[in-house]
């Protein structure tokens, strides 16, 4: 593992320094003057590759060995072999001050944002929060989330929308696609608000705030990179009156894809013809970990992100994130949900996605989840209220034996969820054991 490997560097690097250390405290024979600079080139070569490893790699033995302490066979299974599961864990132990302030203490266990994996819907969460920020940021008059917004076309590939019925009034809305958007991942609801935003106000904007290695550059429908740079034009209605319309946009995002990105070994394309070539994820949406994990720390506890991270959002917005972020695909009316296909851990992976298992009312999970190409991704803020118990957990691992995307056969319920429920498992159970100082007020997050 490269985490045992720069244990192995540091550990060398010191004893030659030993060595050299040793050796300078006594007058040096012609021999050893020789051999000096060999030595000093070895320091200097652990120390480069020591210094490589770190900057790519982040973790820290005490998270590893929590989780390899409990972990089952299949857990250890998948521990051993990270360059096969591209797995990453960030665990965030939060510790609440006499004054119910939290502070944060992050785990990082082979997290490298260098490494890409497709984020999937977990870009979904950033969008939802841009669609929000624009709303406010603009300060049209008589339009908030819940007026209604109807999708019109004007360019290749786009499609309409003037109607909903799955909301209460009939009519599509921000608010109704974010509740979509985080009670079952709903694709159109993301690729709506996509359109709203804008390419390039979407990217540029998370750039702005210090998310630059975020690249949000496509729908989730077939579109080339010239329809996706193209957003459909939008207009807020009350009744038959116009209240505001926005034209459609052409993005001039000035995206850098220097770093070329190739998964798998064969996959299938759009019109089901198997390429025998990696798909070419170079153009795709991109979303280290690190970075989903701050952006739901600031969506959770804005106060705790520096000024600059945070979005533009009211008290009302963040009490509407609450509520749609943690509610159940039951809880909702509108729209509601067959629950045999969306049942309560449809989109809560760590603990209960696995065996589909109830949450308890007592536990609430706001998160966003990803799945896609053998891509399994969850960033959650777990809270307990009966246990006085919460922390953050992230995750993402990739499950595709067989190298060919696009085919439907990923390793999501043999490994990919159990690896989750048993992650969670652990750290939850950590959690409960956890000694704290001051018990956390957690009424804020109660709905």
């Amino acid at each position: 593992m490269i985490m045992h490997h720069s244990s192995s560097c540091q550990e060398q690097g010191a004893l030659l320094s030993k060595f050299i250390i040793l050796y300078i405290r006594e007058p040096l024979s012609t021999d050893v003057y020789m051999k000096l600079p060999l030595l000093l080139a070895a320091c200097c070569l652990i120390g480069s590759a020591f210094a490589t490893v770190n900057a790519q790699t982040k973790g820290d033995r005490w998270l590893e060995d929590l989780l390899r302490s409990q972990g089952s066979p299949l857990l250890q299974q998948v521990l051993n072999q990270p360059d096969t599961f591209q797995y990453q864990i960030i665990y965030t132990e939060i510790n609440r001050d006499k004054h119910n302030r939290p502070h944060f203490k992050h785990h990082y266990f082979n997290v490298d944002r260098n490494r890409y994996h497709n984020p999937a819907s977990t870009v979904k969460l950033p969008t939802a929060l841009m669609a929000l920020e624009k709303l406010n940021t603009l300060q049209l008059k008589g339009v908030d989330k819940f007026t209604a917004m109807l999708t019109d076309s004007a360019f290749s590939k786009q499609t309409a929308v003037v109607s909903d019925s799955t909301a209460e009034n009939g009519l599509p809305s921000i608010a109704h696609y974010i509740k979509k958007v985080f009670l079952v991942s709903d694709n159109d609801a993301y690729n709506r608000l996509y359109e709203w935003v804008g390419q390039q106000t979407l990217n540029e904007g998370l750039w702005q705030k210090g998310y630059k290695d975020v690249r949000i550059t496509r729908r989730f429908t077939p579109m080339s990179e010239e329809e996706n740079r193209w957003t459909n034009p939008v207009r807020f209605m009350q009744q038959d009156k116009v209240l505001y319309a926005q034209a459609a946009v052409r993005s001039n995002a000035n995206f850098d894809f220097s770093k070329t990105i190739h998964v798998g070994k064969a996959h299938y394309n759009w019109d089901d013809e198997l390429i025998h070539e990696p798909i070419d994820f170079t153009t795709h949406n991109q979303l280290p970990l690190q970075d989903l994990q701050q952006l739901l720390q600031s969506v959770m506890f804005p106060e705790s992100v520096p000024a600059k991270k945070r979005f533009n959002l009211s008290h009302e917005d963040y009490t509407f994130l609450y509520e749609y972020m943690a509610k159940l695909p039951f809880e909702s009316d509108y729209p509601s949900y067959d629950t045999n296909e969306f049942f309560d851990s449809y989109t809560k992976f760590f603990m209960f996605r696995a065996d589909k298992s109830k949450i308890p009312d007592y536990m609430r999970v706001f998160n966003k989840t990803g799945w896609s190409y053998g891509f399994l991704t969850d960033a959650s803020y777990v809270v307990d209220f009966k246990n006085k118990v919460e922390y953050m957990l992230s995750a993402v691992i990739y499950v595709n034996s067989d190298g060919v995307l696009n085919d439907n056969k990923y390793e999501y319920e043999e490994v990919g969820y159990p690896f989750f429920k048993e992650v969670g498992q652990i750290i939850y159970d950590h959690e409960l054991k956890r000694e704290r100082k001051y018990s956390p007020d957690l009424s804020k997050f109660k709905q």
